[in-house]
């Protein structure tokens, strides 16, 4: 007989079988009963830690976003920095952006929710996580902190996120090179 989980085991378990069952049928068809079968628990277990399904989809989508928190690089340049940092969320994050954007229409429609209050960064750290790149680059001499909005912050990532959007893909890298070279870098200097 398995060992019973308690605590945060069991919740991550019942978030990672969320997730699994949001990639795999949609917002549509994603039910709760399919998230407990999958996590092997009871239905009055879920409903201990979330109302409904809505809740647990907001839960499970910061769950993610927790949990495949990105590094920060350092190549010692702002270019190089973002670069590095667009190519691995270019590698990783295609499924995460799109099940955000294409399977969450409906639950965004029903909500109110916008995918901006999912990505809300007080929960998941990213913005501390990105403001360390651009603290490094005003402190080498790189760029001028007045240049430096939260949209222009976020831009380039934003223009990736628009790729997968509209591509249903991975970016090749001379798309992310224009990103920074063309787009991105001759805002900020």
């Amino acid at each position: 007989m398995p060992e019973r989980r308690r605590g945060a085991e069991l919740e991550k378990a019942l978030l990672d079988a969320a997730w699994d069952e949001l990639t795999d049928s949609g917002y549509a068809r994603f039910t709760v009963d399919a998230v407990v079968k999958r996590a092997g628990t009871s239905p009055s277990v879920l409903y201990r830690r979330w109302a409904d399904r809505n809740e647990l989809i907001r839960a499970t989508i910061v769950h993610i976003l927790r949990k495949y928190r990105l590094g920060v690089p350092d190549t010692g340049s702002l270019r190089g920095d973002v670069l590095t940092l667009m190519r691995e969320i270019n590698a990783t994050r295609v499924q995460l952006f799109l099940v955000m954007s294409v399977q969450l229409a409906s639950y965004y429609q029903e909500t109110g929710i916008n995918p901006s209050d999912l990505r809300d960064p007080l929960s998941t750290g990213r913005k501390d996580a990105v403001d360390v790149l651009f603290d490094r680059a005003v402190a080498r001499g790189e760029i001028a902190p007045e240049h430096l909005t939260e949209r222009i912050k976020s831009l380039p990532f934003d223009l990736l996120r628009n790729e997968f959007v509209t591509t249903f893909t991975s970016a090749p890298d001379h798309i992310l090179e224009e990103i920074v070279d063309t787009i991105f870098l001759p805002l900020v200097r």
